[in-house]
């Protein structure tokens, strides 16, 4: 229990709900503010060219005097894979299990800071204290060792946020989940829970990561080819199936794409993968045996463009072609949104007469709890308040559903935006304003430097096109010197559309012609002109609207 008189308690969200993805979540006592998780996401089809989206974390930045800590529930990239750019701006102890911790600091070298961030080991039975407030863990299964819910002790009562979860009876790792310390929290009296929501609208229970090892296993005994398997980089999981269905069908393991090399690695030296000698071997090495002999292990379960799996489907992979005597087993599902690259990916595949094995329940199982799971941990907590969180806003109202149908009160669920403050008093709970949040792009080494209005730049230009009007002016003759040169990238193909283009060089040298007459010197006046004249112009004979970048010199 904190020892601190507790007046009041706040909670709120800066990612993770209304999404899937960018997991951060925050609980405020009095004085001590706890971050739990620092995800990331990756961007819509509407986000051109940005390479991933994390977190706004300007209240913490406002307030970093006030940050005690940031702890991690586990090592998903939607849970730490913004924690590098958020401990630029506020660097504080960042608390994590074994596993989840080696994960962690590969990035933080990547990012130059891990001299500078202070790492600090927990497991399931751990108690620390974080400022003035206390806080313990309980175990959770999942697709990944080593998860933890996390139970904030406040006078109130704790404010329990339960990490990633589902009930798995036969983990692949033999680690259950802490069933009996969690009905111990719950007898205590939950302030607040706040709870995944990710299969909120599945029923029954989530199939067991066993079952999964043994359809990987049937796979691999009736393929007589080469086989090609696909999986979260992050799922250590499944990764020991196949390592152990490898073995089994007498074959050597090659491993492709850096973010699996770099998990299988960690997980390896720290002892939660087992990977018996001699049974891996390089990419360049797999020529060297015959198609039966081999199982190649890659990313890419998500369409990525660039990732192993897309670029062997595009025939574009400088070690590996596939043939129709190959088969490829994708071990994981779709993310939400993902659904198009993942078909286009499988139907290149198809195309190059490769059998493939996806949607398949026997090679993948969720990580995440269903229906009778969610009530279970419900029913576990028995919380007064109740905060349905990690997912979309369908989710989290399918999970509040299934509060209501344990017994919590409706008035009691709160379902949250970005930055909503729920805040807890001796006096009950009740919404207490918002806290600023977003999304911050990441594009390239720019961070945050590309907002809505780039954004709306790339859609016009993804859209339409661009026209560039080059002319030289002297502007104290009011001639024309040189141009105007209309040049087209995106909108017409110049060598079909001479007239077109010539009409609009006539159009530019009026309306130049006219405002130097009318004695409108100044650039951003002749600028706008141009762009308004040549836009009415081009929509008349086009319906179009490119942009329209006049560049004006003078002499």
């Amino acid at each position: 229990m904190s020892k601190q008189h507790t007046e009041k308690v706040r909670v709120f969200a800066l990612g993770g709900v209304g999404e899937i993805g960018k997991n951060m979540y925050v609980v405020e006592v009095n004085e001590d503010i706890i971050v739990i998780d620092a995800g990331l996401m990756f961007p819509d089809d509407d986000m051109l060219g940005v390479d991933i989206v994390i977190p706004d974390v300007t209240y913490l930045v406002e307030n970093a005097e006030r940050v005690r800590a940031i702890i991690l529930t586990h090592g998903h990239e939607d849970h730490i894979g913004g924690l590098s750019y958020v401990l630029k701006q506020v660097n504080v102890p960042v608390y994590g299990t074994k596993l989840t911790l080696g994960l962690v600091e590969e990035k933080l070298k990547e990012a130059g800071i891990h001299r500078d961030t202070t790492l600090r080991l927990i497991d399931s039975n751990s108690q620390i204290k974080v400022g003035e407030t206390s806080v313990s863990f309980f175990r959770t299964s999942h697709s990944i060792p080593d998860c933890v819910g996390v139970c904030v002790e406040t006078a109130l009562g704790p404010v329990v946020h339960t990490g990633d979860f589902k009930f798995d009876q036969t983990p692949v790792d033999g680690k259950h989940a802490e069933v009996g310390k969690m009905a111990m929290i719950g007898e205590r009296g939950v302030l607040c829970l706040l709870s995944d929501s990710t299969n909120a609208e599945r029923p029954g229970t989530t199939k067991s990561e066993a079952e999964v090892g043994q359809g990987i296993q049937d796979v691999f005994a009736r393929t007589t080819g080469r086989l090609i398997v696909t999986a979260f980089a992050s799922n250590v999981h499944r990764m020991q199936q196949v390592i152990q269905a490898t073995v089994q069908s007498k074959r050597k393991l090659a491993v492709v794409g850096r973010s699996m090399v770099r998990v299988l690695t960690i997980a390896a030296d720290l002892g939660y993968l087992e990977v018996p000698e001699g049974l891996l071997i390089e990419i360049d090495e797999v020529k060297r045996y015959k198609p039966e002999q081999v199982v190649i292990l890659t990313t890419g379960s998500q369409g990525e463009p660039m990732s192993a799996l897309t670029r062997m489907a595009r025939g574009a992979h400088r070690s590996i072609t596939l043939t129709h005597e190959d088969t490829v087993v994708i071990a994981a599902s779709a993310i939400p949104g993902n659904e198009k690259s993942v078909s286009a990916v499988i139907d290149q595949l198809h195309r190059l007469g490769a059998d493939v094995v996806y949607g398949n329940q026997s090679v993948h199982a969720s990580g995440h709890g269903s229906q009778e799971e969610l009530k279970l941990m419900l029913n576990l907590m028995r919380p007064k308040y109740f905060l349905p969180i990690h997912g979309e806003i369908r989710m989290q109202h399918a999970h509040r559903s299934l509060a209501t149908s344990v017994g919590i009160a409706e008035n009691d669920v709160y379902i949250i935006e970005k930055g909503e403050v729920v805040e807890f008093t001796q006096n009950g709970a009740r919404l207490a304003g918002k806290v600023p949040s977003g999304h911050v792009l990441i594009d390239g080494l720019g961070v945050g430097d590309v907002g809505n209005i780039v954004l709306r730049d790339r859609r016009l230009l993804s859209k339409d096109g661009i026209l560039v009007v080059v002319v030289t002016l002297n502007k104290k003759q009011g001639i024309i010197v040189s141009g105007p040169n209309v040049i087209s990238r995106g909108f017409v193909y110049v060598r079909e559309s001479e007239e077109l283009l010539e009409q609009a060089n006539h159009l530019v040298t009026s309306i130049l012609q006219k405002c130097m007459a009318e004695k409108k010197h100044d650039w951003a006046g002749l600028k706008s002109s141009v762009r308004d004249g040549l836009s009415r112009f081009l929509f008349e004979k086009t319906k179009r609207r490119p942009m329209i970048l006049p560049i004006m010199m003078e002499v």
